[in-house]
């Protein structure tokens, strides 16, 4: 049973999930261990440690390790990473105002050399001498280089010249954009490639500290990371194209989701604290954004997982809106630290206060609400503002009461500045303090969920009435509102799957209608054509109504709170190579792609080089992302439209993919 377990890390925002899994077993054990930002190995040994105690198994049992991650993704939506210098091939300075690049530089350093080829893969003669006289500075502002040079993805030439002059001189990683894309469109394959260089030094250190800790810990096997469409690349491989695993957390749980479940079509909806995730399987496999992964606003040529993302989870803020006849709530999209959890972290101190709250005669506006330092480190506190850091020092590592916070109406803005950079946390109510009330979770500390519903259900609506008669009652409206908004949430996600687009569930009234299943002449129902699967580690008490509600099945695996981490050590390994063939002029044939370009005056001989090719590279990328025995599958597209009744050949693509299992240890 021990033999062959593979080991699957995934680092989310809040939690490091471990699993240790066979090929026969399944899930043999899961551990967690809260993240930590400031050293992610922290967590990840926190999370392997426990694993491996609780399995009870020694380190020589593992022979693969396999790690997803939220770095990337979280990097570029928060603007982090380090500063990088773009070279430009062929291009001129009006090529930046296309697709974002301006705004993705910012002050960032951008050399233009001449250069750069033609559809055809014929050169313009390459300039380095604006580089070699610039080098020397540069090469001390900036942690790493992208190069983008024009129609590289046809002949790459330019962009190896570049880089091998780059790497002799400043011996910084350099990212060349023909190996992230085999796509046309210079401007965004050069913010593709400049997004790259400036994740490169952050996943280093994530995968360094990942090796780090094995090391340690004695355990020597192939690591591998899941890349953003699901599919699985050597670790060697993620830190020279760390972009590739932006959105690989999410891809990661649908892997897991299709592996745990064994559907090959559904609609996977995944709940953390912060967000919910929804997207959609397809034969088997995750349905990818045709258009490239959208991260922190600009659009890449990544091919990754269609995940949308929405600000509602279990940790929620529940929002009562008291001002109509019958209060309103609303969930979301901040985040609150959950009463019952800083009741769970600090005891009495949370208790004390909601209980002398809960006794006076009179409601404060704040009650139910404490402010608590999130614990980061004070070289990340630095640079407040006086009365952000007059605010911060009022508020310690023990919960306070908002109230004896917040002195004047002003401090709310300042407060919530200090929440923006994860520096202080809200306590108050959310649906997990909902759900401990009714008695469907229990990891955390009930009676704190209890009294902050107390006191908010004294609160008055428009009608002079509380808004609920009991903690019970407004615990249950709390969870039908998470019910309904999750149903909103997954609707609006199919519907645009569905290239519907902009119908608003939240405002349509026949979608209302139909949700609450309300009688009328006019009879409306709404529905799912496939299960719901839910994840995260509150699925089980969320979303048997949800998929009640959207008239399908749930399907929720028993390990659906570590989803991630088994997609991470279950994936495949995938490459695919697309190679061209052009006609510049009648009866000659140019193959670019996997290799130099050739010319042929035979169109069949080219076709056949071409097929060779994009198999033969196909197959060696696959072994050096780590497969262990790839197997190739080839498809082609030829245009060639009929012309003065003959047939006159535009482009042809032979495109190749290839996939297997990873290479495991055998000990």
């Amino acid at each position: 049973m021990t033999s062959h377990l593979l080991l699957g890390i995934d680092t989310g925002g809040t939690y490091t999930d471990a699993v240790l899994f066979s090929e026969a077993a399944g899930v043999v054990a899961k551990a967690k261990a809260l993240t930590t930002r400031h050293d992610l190995a922290v967590g990840i040994a926190g999370a392997v440690e426990a694993v491996l105690d609780k399995a009870n198994v020694p380190v020589t049992a593992i022979s693969l390790v396999s790690l997803s991650t939220t770095l990337a993704t979280n990097a570029l939506v928060e603007g982090q990473g380090g500063r990088a210098g773009l070279v430009m091939i062929g291009f001129g300075p009006e090529d930046l105002k296309r697709d974002g690049l301006v705004e993705a530089l910012g002050s960032d350093p951008v050399l233009f050399l001449p250069g750069g080829h033609n559809v055809h893969g014929g050169e313009t003669p390459l300039d380095m001498s604006a580089l070699d006289e610039a080098l020397p500075t540069l090469a001390n502002q900036v942690s790493s280089f992208a190069i983008a040079g024009y129609f590289a993805v046809r002949n790459p030439a330019h962009e190896k010249r570049v880089r091998d002059r780059i790497r002799e001189v400043s011996h910084l990683p350099v990212t060349c954009s023909h190996e992230l894309s085999s796509k046309l469109g210079g401007p965004r394959r050069a913010l593709t490639t400049l997004l790259n260089a400036r994740l490169v030094s952050m996943i280093d250190r994530l995968i360094g500290s990942c090796e780090d800790f094995l090391k340690v810990r004695g355990i020597h096997v192939p690591m591998m990371v899941v890349r953003g469409d699901g599919a699985l690349i050597s670790a060697a491989e993620a830190r020279l194209r760390p972009i590739e695993t932006i959105l690989s957390g999410p891809a990661a749980s649908l892997v897991g989701a299709r592996h745990l479940t064994g559907l090959e079509n559904a609609v996977v909806s995944d709940i953390g604290g912060t967000t919910t995730d929804v997207a959609v399987l397809e034969k088997g496999r995750p349905r990818l954004d045709a258009e490239g992964a959208v991260v922190g606003g600009f659009r890449t040529m990544v091919e990754a997982v269609a995940m949308r993302t929405y600000g509602l989870g279990g940790d929620s803020e529940v929002r009562i809106n008291d001002r109509g006849l019958r209060a309103q709530i609303d969930l979301g999209p901040r985040r609150f630290l959950p009463l019952s959890l800083a009741a769970a972290l600090h005891g009495d101190a949370v208790l004390s206060v909601l209980e002398r709250q809960l006794r006076a005669t009179h409601a404060g506006r704040h009650d139910g609400r404490l402010a608590v330092r999130t614990g980061l480190p004070d070289h990340l506190a630095s640079g407040l503002q006086p009365q952000e850091q007059a605010l911060y020092d009022r508020i310690g590592m023990v919960p306070v009461a908002l109230a004896d916070v917040l002195l004047s109406t002003p401090q709310r803005a300042t407060l919530d500045r200090l929440v923006a950079r994860g520096l202080v946390h809200i306590c108050g109510i959310t649906p997990s303090d909902a759900m401990h009330v009714l008695g469907r979770q229990a990891q955390w500390n009930a009676a704190a969920a209890r009294l902050g519903l107390e006191i908010a259900a004294r609160l008055k609506d428009g009608s002079g009435q509380s808004v609920a008669p009991s903690a019970e009652g407004l615990a249950q409206m709390i969870v039908d509102r998470l019910t309904r908004q999750s149903s909103e949430v997954i609707l609006q996600g199919c519907l645009g799957e569905d290239g519907a687009g902009t119908i608003d569930p939240a405002t349509s009234l026949a979608v209302d209608r139909a949700l609450k299943r309300e009688p009328g002449i006019v009879r409306f129902s709404i529905g799912l054509d496939r299960p719901l699967v839910g994840l995260g580690a509150s699925a089980p008490v969320y979303y048997p109504a949800i998929a009640d509600m959207l008239a399908t099945d749930a399907a929720i695996p028993p390990e659906a709170d570590v989803a991630n981490a088994v997609g991470a050590v279950v994936g495949q390994v995938r490459a695919s190579v697309t190679v061209f063939v052009t006609t510049p002029e009648e009866g000659i044939f140019i193959v670019n792609g996997a290799g130099a370009s050739e010319r042929f005056l035979d169109q069949e001989q080219a076709f056949g080089v071409a097929r060779h090719r994009a198999r033969t590279m196909a197959l060696e990328t696959a072994r050096a992302n780590g497969a262990e025995e790839p197997a190739a599958t080839m498809w082609e597209e030829i245009d060639a439209p009929e012309v003065e009744g003959g047939r006159k050949l535009i482009e042809a693509r032979f495109i190749a993919s290839a996939s297997g299992r990873p290479r495991i240890a055998h000990h």
